[in-house]
């Protein structure tokens, strides 16, 4: 829980993210948070401690970063997990057997897989996707059994944007928690909880770590109750990260201002360029002015984002001589670091989604995913231009 109260929101972000929740350490003064390897703590007297007994259940260094993600998203609480999935599991977990959720209709495929095959049959929930542009088909989807809405945006990996704000109105009037996923804006970019959101959800692992070297996961909420429960079930349930994890991902969160400048810089011109070349169909990213929400993602994100999306003319042969030419990029699942990442949502991150739903969502063979990195932007151009060169048309004359 943050400890930093309202007048620590005053900060900037960036201060925020450097400074929440990391005091120096009152013994030696050490400026970085150090990290607490112990598993267990020492009471003066049985049930009397300093806020610390068994590592699980709390720990130094994992609180420290818990409080800055916190400030970051203008919350109250913060909860962090061993990786985004668990998170949502956790989330998920709130609810019981007969509940109905709805999920927004592209949504990443970890979670896709989790809701269909982990969710439904494991724990008697039922799940709707659609897409909740059209707040009328939203409402006309709640029954007396929902109770919860989730949101991707952008979403993964169309990178579609929901009015958050718009959302929440239904869901509050409803008495129904909304979840945001805010996996690709990170704080930096969108605070989906001053929205009207109940909660925010992070894959860690992307933007906020940023280097492509921590699996975890973060909540964040303003809501005293949902809190209380999230905070039991990550004990109850366990699946909380490793001290040396928060440290490295407190670490990665004091750049991430600065961070997702670069990255939303590097990705406009990565697809403005990708937009006028010949042998791109289409390019979908918040920033351009071409995006379908683009008026919505002014009014939500600060920045774009480092997230490009393009459809290559032509197809799986196609995108795989686009892929295995290129050379800074480099063909991984994830996203959010640092160095340039490039993947083909439909064989990849998203093989889990059923084939009928990726061609409904437009996941086709032609779909490549970008994370633009914050290399040089004339070597990411360069790279994409010999990549590029090397796909073959002449089979689609």
């Amino acid at each position: 829980m943050s400890k930093e109260g309202k007048s620590e929101t005053k900060k900037g972000f960036a201060t925020r993210a450097i400074h929440a929740g990391q005091d120096p350490d009152p013994i030696t003064g050490a400026v970085s948070t150090p990290i607490s390897l112990a598993t267990t703590f020492v009471q003066s007297s049985p049930g009397k401690h300093t806020g610390f007994e068994y590592s699980r259940t709390g720990n130094p260094t994992r609180k420290a970063f818990e409080e800055c993600v916190a400030s970051c998203e203008n919350a109250k609480y913060g909860l962090a997990f061993a990786s985004g999935s668990a998170a949502t599991a956790t989330i998920i977990a709130m609810l019981n057997t007969g509940d109905h959720v709805i999920s927004v209709d592209d949504v990443y495929g970890g979670t896709n897989r989790f809701f269909r095959r982990v969710a439904t049959p494991g724990s008697g929930l039922s799940f709707s996707f659609m897409d909740m542009a059209d707040t009328k088909a939203l409402k006309k989807a709640f029954n007396n059994k929902t109770k919860l809405v989730w949101l991707e945006t952008p979403t993964n990996p169309t990178l579609k944007i929901t009015d958050i704000r718009k959302v929440a109105a239904e869901t509050k009037a409803n008495g129904m928690i909304l979840v945001v996923d805010n996996t690709f804006c990170s704080p930096a970019i969108q605070n989906p909880l001053d929205l009207g959101a109940d909660v925010v959800v992070h894959s860690v692992t992307k933007y906020i770590n940023g280097h492509s070297d921590v699996v975890m996961g973060v909540v964040a909420t303003n809501n005293e109750k949902i809190y209380e429960k999230l905070k039991f079930l990550q004990n109850a349930i366990g699946a909380v990260p490793a001290p040396f994890d928060c440290y490295m991902a407190m670490r990665g969160l004091k750049t991430l201002q600065v961070r997702m400048k670069q990255h939303s810089a590097n990705a406009m011109q990565v697809a403005q360029y990708l937009e006028a070349h010949p042998k791109v169909q289409r390019v979908i990213y918040p920033g351009l002015p071409s995006h379908p929400q683009f008026s919505i993602a002014k009014k939500q994100m600060k920045m774009g984002g480092g997230m490009v999306t393009f459809f290559l003319k032509g197809g799986l042969s196609e995108s795989k001589q686009f892929l295995e030419k290129l050379k800074i990029f480099a063909l991984a699942e994830s996203l959010g670091a640092v160095e340039s990442l490039a993947e083909h949502p439909a064989i990849m991150t998203h093989a889990a989604v059923p084939k009928e739903q990726r061609a409904k969502l437009g996941i086709s063979d032609s779909l490549v995913r970008l994370s633009v990195g914050i290399e040089d932007i004339d070597d990411i151009l360069n790279d994409l231009e010999q990549a590029l060169a090397a796909v073959n048309l002449r089979s689609l004359l």
